[in-house]
């Protein structure tokens, strides 16, 4: 147990209908904390997060937040979807109460070695990537963070030998600089507009990014993209070894692709994995993912042979880029989870003439390269939700006087998926690949995605 949040009040800011907030509440109640959860969403909203606290002793402000919560309280955790700005933590502070993140205690807590991948695309799919491959190695290995499970729970159980592998969203890295802290090997899949509903500007985004690799040690490593404009420059910032990996040309220390192998060269130690022809993730974005797993694994002790066994049988996570299945000669992508354009343009990029349904929630993206690429790689696209008509015409104006592609606006996911099956021929593709978030029509991009492969399985 963990004495120092024993008998303390703390308020808990955010429960979150996807329970966000559920670990660092459940920690919190078992280490003997008194605690009182506060959300602006009411019970009946909260009804699933709230099954799993069920039987704690917890004290709820539902439909609401109260000052005096902020005020008469020892600690004030923070969910990443507040804003920072927030009026109720600068109540706190005008107090003098401490206010902290679960990540932040995670951080502060945890015995193990740490791995962080952050990035505005292919977090994911890197994080789980990584845990797979060292799954095979010696060592315990606890994989959590944003990619939706808590850790905090299985810290009493963590060694110092253990590796804790964490996707790290911007929002839980904005609040690291406060205890100074870094991941031991930092990894940066590329940096893009994102979340500009949350940050005020780019700048913003891009500084909370960069607290994964600002308070690192010597003896520390960041693995960045060399791919990426906005990441070559972050080499010179970075305080322990700086290994960089890339698709399109050699790099002297880290990983980069060869014709057909990966090469992973670190500190004079250099081998070639035959591999990339019988990776099963489409598209050089996913090649990037690989690259960086494997240059981070292989720094860690993973073998040849087992970079090489997990990279080729690895087939992808749910929503991101997934596979559904073939009907009619028609081949169905599910990628739910690209809710930028950038993510969607990787998606579009990895098929040529595809069917691809988009829209949906605008988070202050720019859409202009999205919609040049649409003209460009799409046969049809039909979209949906807040940002369908801002994006129709952007595509409008790319195509000129070409034919293709198609462009029309539907009401639901449904109307779209009819729509697009229509004008997808035998031999083609029908993307999912929204570009956008789902909030305007969906809970959450997982609820958006299983009703797209519900539409597939049904065909």
């Amino acid at each position: 147990m963990y004495m120092e949040f024993k008998n303390k009040r703390v308020t808990v800011m955010g429960l979150g209908v996807f329970g966000g907030g559920i670990g660092i509440t459940q920690f919190l109640a078992r280490q003997g904390a008194h605690v009182t959860v506060t959300d602006i969403k009411s019970k009946t909203d909260l009804s699933q997060s709230l099954r799993h606290l069920e039987n704690l002793q917890i004290t709820y402000r539902l439909g609401e937040h109260r000052d005096v919560d902020f005020i008469n309280t020892d600690m004030v955790i923070v969910s990443p979807a507040v804003p920072g700005d927030s009026k109720f933590i600068q109540i706190a502070r005008e107090n003098g109460v401490p206010i902290d993140t679960e990540m932040n205690i995670f951080f502060k807590l945890c015995p193990a070695f740490t791995i962080g991948v952050t990035g505005s695309n292919g977090k994911s799919t890197t994080t789980t990537l990584i845990g797979d491959i060292l799954q095979q190695t010696s060592n315990k290995i606890w994989v959590g963070g944003n990619i939706g499970k808590s850790l905090l729970l299985q810290l009493e159980e963590m060694k110092p030998a253990d590796i804790v592998v964490l996707e790290l969203s911007s929002f839980q890295l904005e609040s690291l600089s406060s205890i100074k802290k870094s991941p031991c090997i930092s990894i940066v899949t590329n940096i893009s507009p994102n979340h500009l509903d949350r940050h005020k500007d780019i700048d913003s985004y891009i500084h909370a990014k960069k607290n994964i690799i600002l308070h690192q040690k010597q003896s520390d490593s960041a693995i960045l993209n060399y791919d990426d404009t906005e990441l070559r420059t972050w080499g010179k910032e970075c305080y322990g070894r700086v290994l960089w990996y890339s698709t399109q040309q050699p790099v002297e220390n880290g990983a980069f692709r060869e014709n057909e192998h990966i090469v992973i060269s670190i500190d004079g130690n250099t081998i070639s994995i035959p591999c990339v022809s019988k990776i099963k993730l489409p598209g050089d974005h996913n090649l990037h993912n690989v690259l960086a797993a494997s240059c981070a694994t292989y720094l860690h002790g993973a073998n040849k042979q087992t970079i090489e066994k997990t990279v080729t049988s690895f087939c992808g996570l749910e929503h991101r880029l997934e596979f559904v299945r073939e009907a009619k000669g028609i081949r169905y992508y599910n990628d739910s989870k690209a809710t930028t354009p950038e993510s969607a343009i990787a998606a579009i990029m990895s098929f040529k003439n595809s069917v691809l349904i988009a829209g949906g929630y605008d988070k202050g993206s720019d859409f202009e390269e999205f919609a040049a690429i649409c003209s460009n790689y799409c046969k049809a696209v039909v979209l949906i939700g807040k940002t369908a008509n801002k994006i129709e015409e952007l595509i409008s104006l790319k195509k000129g006087e070409k034919e293709y592609p198609h462009v029309c606006v539907a009401n639901t996911l449904k109307d779209a998926f009819q729509t697009a099956n229509t004008l997808t021929t035998p031999g083609g593709v029908l993307l999912f690949s929204p570009a956008c978030a789902s909030y305007d029509m969906f809970n959450n991009y997982e609820e958006r995605g299983k009703q797209f492969k519900n539409m597939v399985l049904s065909l």
